[in-house]
């Protein structure tokens, strides 16, 4: 797999592969989650291809206190062929170049597959509550 920077070109492949990984939320627009990605850190939005093919892909960011990632997607067909790893060293190696010292993320609680997957690359539970409030109203452009 090789990785690269997102580009505008790839919006529709992988949003695509957001849908086919159900990652995508009502309450989140991923045309507008992508727009405002690119206006801050863009260069932590990364693709992996194979034979120019959009397989994987993850969001990461860094406000200067605490590193995110989001929209950590492998289709189905390349799952666990360690490609999902592989992002996730690349992001956390691009986050500590910058002087990141926490990574967070969040996960749907249901989601054991997932939790297992981050537990196993060293990942684990905060001792805290995730609050949120949507400044924005988005909806779902599905």
């Amino acid at each position: 797999m090789d990785i690269r920077q997102f580009a505008e070109a790839d919006e529709a492949a992988v949003i695509e592969l957001w849908r086919d990984c159900g990652l995508l939320a009502p309450q989140n627009n991923p045309q507008r989650d992508i727009a405002r990605k690119l206006q801050v850190g863009r260069e932590l939005f990364l693709v992996g291809e194979i034979d120019g093919q959009i397989v994987a892909s993850v969001m990461g960011g860094y406000e200067g206190h605490r590193g995110w990632v989001n929209y950590l997607a492998v289709s189905n067909e390349h799952r666990r062929k360690g490609y999902g790893v592989v992002l996730m060293r690349q992001i956390e190696a691009l986050l500590l170049e910058r002087g990141c010292p926490k990574l967070n993320l969040q996960v749907r609680r249901t989601n054991e597959a997932v939790l297992a997957f981050y537990h196993a690359m060293g990942y684990g539970e905060d001792e805290v509550v995730s609050l949120g409030k949507r400044l924005i109203p988005d909806k779902s452009a599905e």
